[in-house]
């Protein structure tokens, strides 16, 4: 699973055999998120998450926010087109 992005402990991959619509899993302290891309231009949207806090959510939400252009990226590297 190719890592895309790292950040203050968080781990973000994208799966090359995943589905679509494009989104990315994050990974930290045992707990995984999974966030749709939307679109090039943001915002992400949590899909789901097993186990981080409101807050954590809230932080990782912001840096992906920050990054959507390297998830983009990322996804298309993988995937090609979403």
């Amino acid at each position: 699973m190719p890592t895309v992005l790292r950040f203050e402990g968080y781990r973000v991959v994208v799966y090359p055999n995943d589905h679509r619509p494009a989104h990315v899993h994050v990974f930290g302290a045992g707990s995984e998120a999974v966030f749709h891309l939307n679109s090039s231009g943001g915002p992400v949207e949590l899909r789901e998450n097993y186990g981080f806090s409101r807050r954590e959510i809230a932080r990782i939400r912001m840096a992906l926010n920050g990054s959507v252009e390297t998830l983009w990226a990322g996804w298309r590297a993988i995937h090609g087109d979403a």
